[in-house]
């Protein structure tokens, strides 16, 4: 099965398991009935094959049609918020939140394997996790739906030596921290605080990241 092909079917099953969570027909309210699910899994796929949908880089069309979209760049409007308490996978597969990091400054960077451009950021976060070892954290959590093995064979195939497996099957913390856009990456202060977010990728290396991240350590 191809990848794209993948990316399909882990959409169609994640609908899938929100139409079961609806539960039988019969109690559902009348205004949220669903239509032929056969109707909607082809819309679904039409709508995720279309290149029209970016759900990356909203154009300014778009933007206009949806005021509320995020926009890619620095969101400070979550300033002070305390980290989520939203447990997920460690490495090596065992529970951990963002408390178990609290003590330094900590980039919170949420992926998944099927958005290009987390993909194509990883290399990025993955040498400043190298070179920030001492005074900062770097925790990349994966929010694929596939299995934690899945998670451990993406990184080692692209050569991403420095970020653990960190993995989050149930997308608790895309629905924490209210993401709607990957990859979304938040940066804590040494007590659990948030100082900003940015949405989109970045090149992690780069000037602009460097200015961000020096946030933290005056974020008091």
């Amino acid at each position: 099965m191809s990848s794209r092909h993948n990316r399909l079917s882990i959409a169609i099953e994640a609908f899938i398991a929100r139409i079961t969570d609806a539960g039988p027909a019969a109690n559902r309210p009348p205004h949220i009935e669903l239509e032929s699910p056969v109707r909607l899994i082809v819309l679904l796929l039409i709508g995720l094959a279309s290149p029209a949908c970016d759900r990356q880089k909203p154009t300014a069309e778009q933007a206009a049609a949806r005021p509320d979209a995020p926009v890619k760049g620095v969101d400070r409007s979550h300033r002070g918020a305390a980290a989520p308490k939203v447990g997920f996978r460690d490495a090596d597969g065992g529970d951990v939140d963002l408390a178990s990091f609290r003590g330094k400054p900590l980039l919170v960077n949420l992926w998944a394997s099927w958005c290009a451009p987390c993909v194509r950021e990883l290399p990025t976060l993955d040498r400043l996790a190298a070179a920030r070892d001492g005074d900062l954290s770097v925790v990349a959590v994966s929010q694929d739906m596939a299995p934690h093995s899945s998670v451990k064979a993406f990184l080692e195939e692209h050569g991403i030596a420095n970020l653990g497996a960190f993995h989050d099957p149930e997308m608790g913390l895309t629905s924490a921290l209210d993401v709607r856009i990957m990859p979304t990456t938040v940066l804590y202060d040494s007590a659990g605080k948030e100082v900003w977010r940015f949405i989109g990728d970045l090149d992690w290396a780069s000037a602009e990241a460097t200015k961000l991240l020096a946030e933290a350590s005056h974020a008091r």
